[in-house]
């Protein structure tokens, strides 16, 4: 018998049916029980629009094995380049208004300037998605995610849900979303697009919002239409949800939403999400955890989960004015990036182009820094694995990373010494120590019956990264 399910259909044999294929060959009775387990199998697979069912999505193994991404906070708010990317929300959102974007712009800027005029100067002349994706990959990263819509409902792409306030109708005059696709996976790199759920200022939003958010018309006509639209024709790997605080996930239609986005849209098999799917769902449902903005965890956790942080420590877009002692330095980066793979995170790290498409020279100075590390060290972080122990500081700080029957000690400062002393690692007679980037094995001995190893150091090559890494083959 045929039986119909929704969006699929499976065999069930009755005895009947048995028997009337028993004069069959056994490939033929081979070839159907396959078939019917692949279609039986389809329909177990498919997701249901609550969290129950969205939350036991298993997470495409490439997101994991990635460990490092860039991400790109860009749009008209890289104009002003004053204060952060909340450029418009400081200056006419919050009440009272927060003064220095008041001064900013009665210093700057003729009386009666509105922020939309602002759009018609974000030209990005100098925007080379190539010279982008060049730097992104010469960093080491295996994934990008870039803004494709921020709180000021700008899209970096021609949405035909965001009539003139786009960057092919205005500013630009060009598709940046599509052109920085092809560029970064021209270069083996996944592409994720960010993207905020709500408007600050959109009529709809304001109008659902003023309803206590009974009413879905900035929803249905707005952000699901415009999201179904960018996902099909972009294609993207990751979906960075934001904006979500307001309202809770029932008035974004998150869980329909996703439950398409897993079964039915082109990525469903290698896309992955985020947290930000409405009010109380950080760190609770959702693809891998953000929690929050630069979250560091103390312990291992539970859940697979991504830090996102920004070179720039005041600001995630682009600013005029900062300063070197507000950026962090090279060896703070990769140090952090060490601590979240260790704890098993991903490490997503924000740089803010200005608005004539340059990445400042500082932060590709950064990037290209952190790539230089990675290519040495790499192997310590890449497809790695949390180990039993995630840290200790006995000599100096050292973060443990594993990858099949090798553990890494990953050292963020130089030992004062030229020995190192790891209590960690369990170690026997087999037990072998190499320096990554150093073939020869190194001298070490034990501690103490127990475990315990100090190895003796060669010396150790400079590195701006100040970061070295130790391989500990057959431990415990």
């Amino acid at each position: 018998m045929l039986h119909k399910y929704p969006n699929t259909y499976f065999f069930i044999f009755t005895c009947a049916g048995v028997f009337f294929l028993r004069g069959s060959s056994p490939v033929i009775m081979l070839t159907v029980f396959v078939v019917v387990v692949a279609l039986v199998s389809q329909t177990a697979a498919r997701y249901t629009p609550d969290w129950t069912s969205l939350d036991a999505r298993p997470l495409p193994s490439w997101y994991d094995e990635a460990k490092l991404g860039i991400f790109i906070h860009w749009g008209v708010f890289s104009v002003p380049g004053f204060g952060s990317e909340w450029f418009w929300w400081h200056w006419q959102g919050q009440q009272p208004p927060d003064q220095k974007y008041v001064n900013y712009m009665s210093q700057n800027y003729p009386p009666g300037f509105t922020y939309p005029e602002f759009a018609r100067q974000f030209h990005a002349q100098f925007f080379n998605p190539d010279d982008w994706a060049d730097i992104f990959k010469a960093s080491g990263a295996k994934y990008v995610v870039l803004t494709a819509k921020h709180h000021e409902g700008f899209t970096n792409w021609e949405s035909p849900n965001s009539w003139n306030w786009n960057s092919v109708d205005t500013g630009p005059h060009r598709d940046l979303v599509g052109d920085l696709a092809e560029a970064v996976r021209n270069r083996s790199l996944h592409y994720g697009l960010y993207n905020s759920l709500y408007e600050w200022f959109h009529p709809l939003y304001l109008i659902d919002k003023k309803n206590g958010f009974k009413t879905q018309e900035f929803v249905l006509q707005k952000l699901l239409p415009e999201l179904y639209n960018m996902v099909v024709r972009y294609r993207p790997e990751v979906i960075w949800s934001d904006g979500d605080w307001e309202a809770p996930d029932t008035y974004w239609n998150s869980t329909e939403f996703l439950a398409w986005l897993y079964n039915d849209s082109p990525v469903k098999d290698t896309v992955v999400t985020n947290d930000r799917w409405g009010a109380g769902c950080a760190c609770k449902h959702g693809g891998y955890y953000n929690c929050e903005d630069k979250y560091t965890p103390g312990q291992l956790p539970t859940h697979k989960w991504e830090k996102c942080t920004s070179v720039d420590t005041l600001s995630w877009g682009y600013r005029r004015n900062m300063k070197m002692n507000e950026l962090l330095p090279l060896a703070a980066i990769i140090e952090d990036l060490v601590r979240t793979v260790a704890f098993g995170g991903n490490y997503l790290l924000n740089v803010g182009p200005t608005p004539d498409g340059m990445i400042p020279p500082l932060f590709e100075e950064r990037l290209r820094g952190v790539g230089d590390w990675l290519e040495v060290n790499g192997q310590a972080i890449y497809s790695s694995k949390p180990w039993r122990v995630q840290s200790e500081n006995t000599t100096v700080p050292v973060w443990y990373t594993s990858k099949g029957l090798t553990v890494y000690a990953i050292l963020t400062a130089k030992p004062p010494m030229s020995t190192v002393k790891l209590l960690a690692p369990k170690t026997s007679s087999i037990t072998q120590v190499f320096l990554v980037g150093n073939p020869t094995p190194l001298s070490w001995a034990p501690v103490n019956p127990g475990g315990g190893l100090v190895v003796l150091l060669p010396e150790l090559p400079y590195t701006p990264a100040q970061a070295w890494t130790l391989g500990l083959d057959f431990v415990q």
